[in-house]
């Protein structure tokens, strides 16, 4: 009898897991859904949905505000991705390679970074910029892109030192010691042997710092200057007047850059011959 009520309610768990799953996805991604289909409103407000169109679309050629805030992300993305990964491969490739009693002191210090909450960095960031930029005189550090692009820099240095680390720490460094027994020197070695190693988890490593870059709210609202407002501060400031439509649609391309930019990621490490649970634990920044 027990057996059989076993039997009864283990098909029955079975089908009800598939529902619960599609109704958490549901509730979580319905928000999204609801932005994009809003961005396709012609009305004034986004809360008032008049019918569908492109207007919201193209105001983001039409007002310069809009494609300012954007291009500032725009390019505080993409540079500070570049700056994360050159720094993050090299500590990354140095904590797998060059192991010894500082590794446990640096990991400490990555996992710091990772775990302080965004505001605790804002908030520092700011008196120490303000510093660097006027009581030292150091003008780079006044301009709203370099504010910027460093304090999207400090997470995403951590998270790809931990992605290049965990790339390489899995492979073995047999190629690197017989490429210095036949007397390569340490720099071709590098280019030659430790680089296309490391180059998938490089690879995901800038376009995760890329995407992160993009909806970093709380640091660009303290560390940001006038004339150089990115996209979640202006949409911020737009809270006070009520929403438009094409802060929806300016949204919904940016939703659209982040997805390909992970598929992107998806795809270098399935080349690369990672699982999907690998995939997975590296998009997430694990």
């Amino acid at each position: 009898m027990s057996a059989t009520s076993n039997r009864i309610r283990r098909p029955l768990l079975d089908r009800l897991l598939p529902v619960w799953a599609v109704l958490v996805f549901a509730f979580l991604f319905a928000p999204i859904i609801v932005i994009v289909v809003y961005s396709f409103n012609t009305g004034r407000l986004l809360s008032s949905f008049t019918s569908f169109g492109i207007e919201s679309f193209l105001a983001l050629f039409e007002k310069p505000v809009l494609l300012d805030a954007v291009m500032v992300s725009l390019r505080t993305g993409a540079i500070a991705a570049v700056l994360a990964t050159v720094l993050g491969t090299l500590a990354g490739i140095a904590l797998a390679r060059r192991t010894g009693k500082w590794t446990a002191w640096f990991v400490g210090l990555l996992v710091l970074v990772s775990v302080t909450p965004e505001i605790v960095d804002a908030i520092s960031l700011l008196p120490w910029l303000v510093f660097l930029g006027q009581d030292l005189g150091l003008s780079l550090f006044n301009d709203g892109t370099v504010r910027l692009v460093v304090g999207h820099s400090l997470f995403s240095v951590a998270v790809v030192s931990y992605i290049v680390r965990a790339r390489l720490v899995g492979l073995p460094a047999n190629l690197e010691e017989a490429s210095a027994d036949l007397y390569a020197p340490p720099l071709r070695t590098f280019r030659k042997i430790t680089l296309p190693l490391a180059m998938p988890a490089v690879l995901a490593g800038l376009l995760l710092s890329f995407t992160f870059s993009l909806d970093n709210t709380i640091v660009s609202s303290f560390v940001q200057v006038s004339g150089a407002t990115p996209w979640p501060v202006y949409v911020l400031s737009a809270l006070r007047g009520g929403l438009r439509p094409e802060i929806a649609a300016v949204s919904t391309i940016m939703l659209l850059l982040t997805l390909a930019a992970l598929a992107v990621v998806a795809l270098v490490l399935r080349r690369a011959g990672d699982s999907s649970t690998e995939i997975a634990r590296t998009i997430a920044g694990g």
